[in-house]
């Protein structure tokens, strides 16, 4: 036993600490309607700053529900694989049910613009922020 705790232990703190591969994207921050959403936009992956915009917002009230079409429009050459999740704020500015929209998938083609869509949760949003990442490229495999 004692033998297994020492071997396993390291391994545990060395892949414990090992880190990720950088997912960071391109982020909006919390919008209302009839901002300029050019103005929002922060970035923290430069290399997909140079490759991807945001060509148009739209939003409005659906049954009291926020209802966002956002379209992303590629400036790069080759296919990009992505991830985007939205996160929405209720008028004081709070996450309303963070963690709660999953990431989705979506390959973005050469010079392509794309439609993301998507509808609050719950009624009294009145704010959104969209989240854009890579797919990482490397897959870890542990050996056995």
């Amino acid at each position: 036993m004692r033998k297994f705790v020492l071997f396993t232990l390291p391994l545990l703190l060395l892949f414990g600490c090992a880190s990720e591969p950088d997912t960071s994207g391109i982020g909006t921050e919390p919008m209302a309607q009839g901002d300029n959403y050019q103005d929002y936009l922060k970035v923290n992956n430069p290399e997909l700053d140079q490759r991807l915009k945001i060509a148009d917002v739209k939003s409005r009230k659906t049954n009291d529900f926020l209802e966002v079409n956002l379209e992303l429009l590629s400036t790069y050459d080759k296919t990009q694989n992505l991830q985007y999740q939205f996160y929405w704020y209720d008028s004081d500015g709070f996450v309303i049910e963070p963690g709660k929209t999953p990431w989705k998938a979506v390959a973005l083609h050469g010079k392509q613009s794309l439609t993301l869509r998507a509808m609050a949760p719950v009624k009294n949003v009145d704010k959104f922020s969209l989240y854009v990442r890579e797919v990482p490229k490397e897959v870890y495999k542990f050996e056995d």
